[in-house]
């Protein structure tokens, strides 16, 4: 007889593991948060959970559960036609203090092509609107932020397209907007849609702006979580703590993605 092969591929089956890890960890109390500013993202799926039911009040808890500083939302408008906001931000700012980033031009949408930034504390200088390359409509938001605890901090939020060779254009869209603008340091994070790594992943266009890139987080699906399509990338070594998901009983049922989340720690070592 022949010994059977494992059916799935190492890279599944270690994520598996790590999740049944996780998983058998959940009932520890939790780390304590260190210092700094917490980002996240989160791709909301239009607050349609994986029990396909339709629940902002859910998705808002999500939200609430996370407790980041500055947080980048995808798909936190409907499609089509006027692109109406599904979350109550009035209720979110309430009971989190996040506030959106202003856009233009977009009456009833929360964001720019479901893209949403929100921030608890800070002024916001700078804000841009950036229509992505593709065949879907795709887009990216990027705010300059003064941060309260001091520097400021360029946010690029994006949510890529399904099909690689648009996210390759689309990598390359952001890189360019990135040399063309003054140095500062920028995160890029959002729901880049890609599962390559190595070689074959659009994402290594990046490597020009951001140098290389983190290990990636497993995000997709929230059940059981084996892809990464959801990113957090600084373009300065060490400014972002690891990045990790937001795995918890609530997270796995409220969208099809896992949030991410990550501390930024501007000040110098030792400063």
């Amino acid at each position: 007889m022949h010994a059977k092969k494992d059916s799935l591929p190492a890279s599944i089956l270690a994520s598996i593991r790590s999740r049944k890890k996780r998983l058998d960890a959940a009932h520890m109390e939790a780390r304590p948060r260190g210092a700094g500013t917490l980002i996240a993202s989160y791709n909301v799926h239009k607050c349609v959970g994986t029990d396909r039911r339709f629940d902002p009040e859910r998705t808002s808890r999500v939200i609430h559960e996370i407790g980041a500083d500055v947080i980048a939302l995808q798909e936190a408008d409907t499609r089509f036609g006027e692109r109406t906001g599904i979350l109550d931000l009035g209720r979110l700012e309430r009971e989190t203090g996040l506030i959106p980033v202003p856009v233009a031009g977009m009456a009833k949408a929360h964001g720019w092509h479901g893209n949403v930034v929100l921030f608890k504390k800070g002024l916001v200088h700078d804000v841009h609107q950036v229509k992505l390359p593709g065949l879907e409509p795709r887009g990216a938001l990027v705010a300059e932020i003064e941060l309260e605890e001091g520097g400021v901090l360029r946010i690029i939020a994006a949510h890529f397209g399904l099909l690689r060779h648009n996210r390759a254009q689309q990598a390359r869209t952001l890189v360019d907007l990135i040399n063309d603008r003054h140095e500062m340091p920028t995160i890029l994070l959002g729901d880049l849609n890609e599962w390559r790594l190595g070689d074959r992943s659009s994402l290594n266009t990046f490597q020009s702006a951001f140098g290389e890139l983190p290990p990636a987080v497993p995000s997709f699906p929230a059940g059981l979580p084996l892809l990464a399509l959801d990113r957090i990338i600084a373009n300065r070594k060490g400014i972002i703590t690891e990045v990790e998901a937001h795995d918890t009983p609530l997270a796995r049922i409220a969208s099809d993605h896992l949030p991410i989340k990550a501390l930024v720690d501007l000040k110098p070592a030792g400063g």
